[in-house]
């Protein structure tokens, strides 16, 4: 959520941040439309209550004079005013609910160094790391090498859940576990970050942090009975840890990481995606989360995409880095880095993490503030997020890269310690 006191002031730049997004300025005009007509409510009820305080003064007064009469009167208008005030504090709360709706559904306000574009193909590279490997014979999809080696199953995936899901067995459930492992002690052994274990259903609240809702909840899988949604990322319930806290200056940042399984509709359709593993409802995923200064934030961001390539550096795998535009940017994102793996069934790059500075978007969502320590001032922490990173499409780009002409797959060397074995199948 962005400061309504930016709307107040420079309505003008919000409305060209929300243009350089490609998002409708009109709800900048309504917002400040129900904003006036809630601050002219608030100032008629502050002038009756200090009125009808007034009153109550009085009649105290009279009757102490014995001038009932006099005071029966004030009472009348006491009652009146009350009235009146009963009815002006539910147009307050009626206008407040309707701003505060208005408000969540406006984006983040994008960094100045985020290149202005329309849409991904105006995204900007970064880098690169690594080489593509040139093959000297015809590699084969992983939608294709799993199957053929009887350790992937979508048939029977779709027999339990639908489509979009899938079903591993013997070494790629293994090669899966040890991913999540690998990149566990990775971030927090050699990073510094601290492990967290998280509930994967979260409340409305909790989820309205972190910008799902209200905006997205077609994306969501919502448990109706209980009102709780199973979360599509753990940067869900990472973020909210500290919702409603005051943090000291001295702890931050606070660095957390998180396996989880993530769970999201992805609702539409996305062409090829929706074969293999690329594009699924659900998927596992290692989380990075910071929790900073306003200061150090978008140097932390450099520090987080960093840990985040690490991975793919150990494992050998080519990638690209870019920065997302405008156009491009998610909902509560100032800035992100994609990262990107090179996927030889695509001849393309194609998304495995997306590190973002959010800044004090859920912070103030979820009122988390922090004490300077240098005068005491209470402010909004900054938060920042990243895949570290997506579990599946990291086996995916191991199997794609690492086959060999006979059909079996290599186990790039820093995971034989956590798999046991070197060869696929």
């Amino acid at each position: 959520m962005i400061d309504i006191k930016l709307i107040r002031q420079d309505p003008d730049f919000v409305k060209d941040a929300l243009k350089k997004r490609g998002e409708d300025t009109d709800i900048i005009d309504k917002i400040l439309e129900i904003d006036n007509e809630w601050r002219s409510v608030i100032t008629n009820l502050n002038e009756l209550r200090a009125k009808r305080n007034e009153i109550s003064k009085n009649v105290a007064k009279l009757k102490k004079e014995r001038k009932s009469s006099e005071a029966n009167v004030l009472i009348e208008e006491g009652k009146r005013i009350g009235e009146e005030i009963k009815l002006l504090e539910e147009k307050e709360r009626e206008l407040q609910s309707k701003l505060n709706d208005l408000l969540l559904r406006i984006p983040n306000i994008p960094h100045e160094s985020v290149p202005v574009g329309s849409d991904e193909s105006q995204n900007v590279e970064v880098r690169r790391w690594g080489e593509p490997r040139r093959f000297d014979f015809a590699p084969l999809a992983h939608w294709d090498l799993g199957p053929a080696w009887g350790l992937m199953d979508f048939d029977r995936a779709s027999k339990l859940s639908g489509s979009r899901f899938t079903v591993m067995y013997g070494k790629l459930a293994r090669l899966e576990r040890a991913l999540i492992n690998f990149m566990l002690d990775v971030h927090t052994k050699e990073h510094g970050y601290t492990e967290v274990w998280v509930p994967h259903l979260v409340r409305r609240e909790t989820i309205t942090i972190t910008g799902q809702l209200p905006k997205f909840e077609e994306e969501l899988y919502l448990t109706e009975k209980d009102d709780l949604f199973l979360i599509p990322t753990a940067e869900v319930p990472l973020v909210a840890l500290h919702s409603g806290e005051i943090l000291e200056e001295k702890d931050l940042p606070k660095k957390y990481v998180a396996y989880t399984p993530c769970y999201r509709r992805e609702a539409g359709s996305y062409g090829k995606d929706v074969r293999g593993m690329i594009r699924q409802h659900q998927f596992d995923k290692v989380e990075l989360v910071w929790v900073t200064t306003p200061e150090r934030s978008f140097d932390d961001l450099e520090q987080l995409v960093r840990d985040a390539e690490t991975i793919l550096q150990r494992l050998g795998l080519p990638y690209r880095v870019v920065s997302l535009c405008t156009g491009d940017l998610g909902f509560a994102s100032a800035k992100t880095y994609d990262i990107e793996v090179w996927l030889p069934s695509y001849n393309a790059y194609k998304e495995i993490s997306s590190c973002s500075n959010v800044t004090d978007f859920q912070a103030r969502r979820g009122n988390m503030r922090y004490r300077r320590r240098s005068d005491g001032k209470l402010e909004l922490v900054h938060t920042l997020n990243g895949s570290g990173i997506a579990v599946g499409r990291t086996l995916v780009a191991i199997l794609e890269n690492y086959q060999q002409p006979d059909g079996s797959v290599k186990v790039p060397e820093a995971l034989v310690p956590y798999t046991g074995f070197e060869v696929i199948p």
